[in-house]
């Protein structure tokens, strides 16, 4: 029954040496590409009916940790061209680029690296082209809230499952007047592989 005491001593402070050597090899930078599905709330008040297609686009980002729990993101991508329908019809499309910032906790967890993120979004739109008469506000800010998880796959080589709630929102003109504010304010789900060094 010793023996059997004192190896498995031997063996849990070789696993807890061998953990605590990993997590001191890992630097303070990851980056991530991912691949996002955004699925947009389409929230109208304009009584236009407007809504944006869903689709799928590639995501980069960079984190930087300040420590094991702390670490600050900044997600990328590049501009995004969507399709503006009214009541289903197409009226018109433009293109957007969404730089998001998040302050994330990572979480200590055995075999897995779960994370809450919040912070803020910063929206352009751009390439637009709308029916005569129409406008829209070419920039939002709004708050961006993510959760996720990174698992070791292999030595620094994380595969990683992110969600975020981000909140993007325009203004809509015709001839010069306010009519309302469409609320694209999308779900992305990514999946994609992490690199930390």
């Amino acid at each position: 029954m010793k023996k059997h005491a004192i190896a498995a001593a031997v063996l849990g402070s070789v696993l807890c040496a061998s953990a605590f050597a990993q997590q001191a090899e890992e630097g303070s930078w990851m980056v991530r590409a991912r691949a996002v599905h955004l699925d947009s709330s389409n929230g109208d008040s304009t009584g236009l009916g407007l809504s944006i297609n869903d689709k799928w686009l590639p995501e980069f980002d960079v984190t930087y940790f300040y420590n094991k729990n702390l670490a600050v993101e900044l997600i990328l991508t590049v501009p995004q061209k969507q399709t503006l329908s009214s009541n289903g019809a197409a009226i018109g499309s433009f293109k957007h680029l969404p730089p998001t910032l998040t302050l994330q906790y990572h979480f200590d967890a055995q075999g897995f690296k779960p994370y809450v993120g919040a912070g803020i979004n910063y929206t352009r739109l751009s390439a637009v082209h709308l029916p005569a008469g129409v406008t829209v506000d070419r920039n939002s800010f709004g708050p961006a809230l993510q959760v996720g998880v990174d698992i070791p796959v292999a030595k620094n080589l994380y595969l990683n499952f992110d969600v975020k709630k981000v909140y993007i929102r325009t203004d809509v003109s015709a001839a010069g007047a306010k009519i309302g504010r469409f609320k694209v304010d999308p779900m992305l789900v990514g999946v994609g592989l992490g690199w930390r060094f």
